[in-house]
């Protein structure tokens, strides 16, 4: 029943991998429907792991690797159960008027900040190309993904474990400095409300201009509105960029660069960030890379657990 060399490092079909698998299958299922409750998107992600891990030799090397990022989202869906609104005070105010008072415009004697500046002079052009560059933020970072890991495996390995640990500094910001973005201002004003749902916030006028409910279904999935301060958004594209140029793509890099801006200026456009969240979102882009970077150079232990992954993908 053996598949796969065992000889390499690589994970084979065996009696212990099946009892692993459906073990881990069955315990994510069941930890979730305690939880966060039982939802089809917990059943889908069981069954396409299953079905990779299953299906071939190359499919079980991808899953396998691709393993780091499912733990991301995991950790991501699981936060639903834990509001960081329980853990830290909510800034709302002060963030508003910190982003007024560095990079407010002023309009005839009128201070606005940033995102009130473009909700008042947006157009359509600019809904509709800030609308497919916030498509990109999760499909480009994992397309990049895959191209690495047919091209340049221990590099798949090194931008996937970058990119988990770039969200998780974001997760202990977001846990310690709890923050509203400009959409619920405008709407709700400085009042903290909890268990405030999502809000596609400037994002609405491209499903409209589409008819279409695409980031409504997106933003009702969200784990915390008052998670906007760092803005993963931003950090996103930096690691794909910084990766990107590390392994001289040449003129990919250039389409990296232009959605790595995008996103960044759609973020506030859309009113879903502050240019101070962009700011701490490249911050931590940048902070994540240099850690993980010390890490593979200092850390014995760190680059000896990245081998043998390696190994088990190869």
């Amino acid at each position: 029943m053996s598949n796969g060399s065992a000889a390499n490092g690589a994970v084979s079909i065996n009696r212990k991998t099946i009892t692993v698998t459906c073990g881990v299958s069955a315990a994510y299922l069941l930890l979730s429907a305690l939880v966060v409750g039982y939802k089809t998107d917990q059943l889908v992600l069981v069954l396409l792991f299953n079905l990779a891990f299953y299906a071939s030799a190359i499919s079980r090397k991808f899953i396998t690797g691709f393993a780091i990022f499912i733990v991301y989202w995991i950790t991501y869906d699981y936060m639903k159960a834990f509001p960081n609104y329980n853990y830290s005070a909510v800034h709302i105010a002060d963030l508003y008027h910190t982003e007024k008072h560095i990079f407010g415009i002023n309009i005839s004697g009128k201070v606005l900040t940033p995102n009130e500046y473009w909700r008042y002079n947006g157009n359509s052009f600019l809904d509709l190309m800030c609308g497919i560059f916030y498509l990109c933020w999760i499909p480009v970072p994992m397309a990049f993904a895959v191209y690495l890991f047919f091209k340049k495996r221990r590099q798949f390995l090194l931008f996937l474990l970058t990119f988990v640990l770039v969200n998780f500094i974001g997760f202990i910001i977001y846990y310690t400095f709890a923050a509203a973005p400009p959409w619920y201002v405008a709407y709700k004003g400085f009042n903290f409300v909890a268990h405030t749902p999502g809000n596609t916030a400037g994002l609405a006028k491209f499903d409209a201009y589409f008819n279409i409910g695409l980031f409504k279904s997106i933003y009702a999935k969200g784990s915390n509105v008052f998670a906007a301060m760092p803005s993963l958004h931003s950090s996103y594209p930096v690691i794909v960029l910084y990766y990107g140029l590390k392994n001289k793509l040449g003129v990919i890099n250039v389409f990296f660069a232009t959605v790595t801006v995008g996103i960044w200026f759609a973020a506030v456009y859309l009113s879903h960030h502050y240019v101070l969240d962009v700011l701490a979102g490249i911050t931590c882009a940048i902070v994540g890379i240099a850690l993980f970077n010390l890490l593979l150079s200092r850390s014995g232990f760190f680059k000896r657990f990245i081998d043998g992954y390696e190994r088990a993908i190869m």
